[in-house]
């Protein structure tokens, strides 16, 4: 009776601690998160009042209005152009330098910071340092180059001139959880593997790709919401008046215009919608076809 009594003294603590440590990101995610949605799915169904007061029901109003707003699905094409560039090359360049980076070699940490520096500098100095790099008249990229491309306002590239940062500014923090799912690969696969005169190549399609998979999904998943939902490289490298920004300007770029520029929240909560619908349907699309690609431990 005494073994049985203190399993079950051991399991209800267990079970009270365990609840008490996941207790504030649940209360983080319901309060920050969650109930957010939900208004903002309900604010989509009114027009906003004066001052943000009598806020007006006009039922579907604003859904009908957004699928015949041309500046609505220009945004979602502008989004996804970003999308499409940003997502897998930052994640190739950064699993390229991840498996670099994760042998020995003189400096590899100094490497690993260099490249993670972007991830913790300032976005507005980024995007100083950026819009001076793409200027059209001074700027480095044409000097080097010897070209007079007009990087950021040109309608035609601009989008892919805003993926480019992306690109740099993310490269880091993916090389970082692609050398955390590195160390846990056993090293005795690689010796098995050059015992058998595989080169480095084939250790890394079929060693390294599939054991990393679990990873490279995670990655994958994180980096197409961040890409879906960019926003501030838009708002701080495009001018108002630059004449590409309606070939460049995201969903979310869109919704803060509406929203808190224009000051119409209603129309802004439903352009927010949209995206999450989105989000929703890529995500459920990549949750299935991992299953033929992913391979679990």
């Amino acid at each position: 009776m005494g073994t049985i009594k203190k399993g079950t003294t051991r399991e209800r603590n267990e079970f009270v601690w365990g609840w008490a440590f996941i207790f504030p990101t649940m209360l983080g995610l319901i309060i920050l998160n969650i109930i957010p949605i939900f208004q903002t799915i309900y604010q989509s169904f009114f027009k906003t009042g004066d001052f943000g007061k009598g806020n007006i029901f006009i039922g579907l109003d604003n859904y009908i209005k957004m699928f015949g707003d041309a500046e609505v699905w220009q945004s979602v094409i502008n989004t996804f152009k970003y999308a499409i560039v940003e997502v897998p090359f930052s994640i190739a360049i950064a699993l390229v330098l991840a498996v670099l980076l994760n042998r020995k070699m003189m400096g590899v940490s100094a490497y690993r910071t260099i490249f993670f520096l972007p991830m913790v500098a300032a976005p507005a100095a980024i995007a100083m340092v950026w819009r001076w790099l793409f200027n059209s008249e001074f700027g480095l990229l044409n000097h080097i180059f010897g070209t007079n491309i007009n990087w950021i306002s040109d309608p035609a590239i601009a989008v892919f001139a805003i993926a480019v940062i992306g690109i740099w500014s993310i490269i880091g923090y993916n090389m970082v959880l692609f050398l955390a799912g590195l160390q846990e690969i056993p090293r005795d696969y690689y010796e098995a593997a050059s015992i058998d005169g595989a080169t480095g190549i084939n250790q890394f399609f079929n060693i390294t790709v599939p054991l990393l998979s679990p990873t490279i999904f995670f990655v994958t998943i994180t980096r197409v919401i961040g890409g879906l939902q960019v926003f501030d490289l838009i708002f701080m490298v495009m001018d108002k008046n630059n004449p590409a920004l309606y070939k460049t300007q995201s969903i979310v770029y869109l919704f803060y215009q509406n929203s808190f520029v224009e000051n119409n929240k209603g129309y802004g909560s439903t352009i927010v919608v949209l995206l999450i619908a989105i989000i929703m349907v890529i995500t459920v699309f990549q949750m299935i076809a991992q299953k033929k690609w992913v391979y679990y431990n």
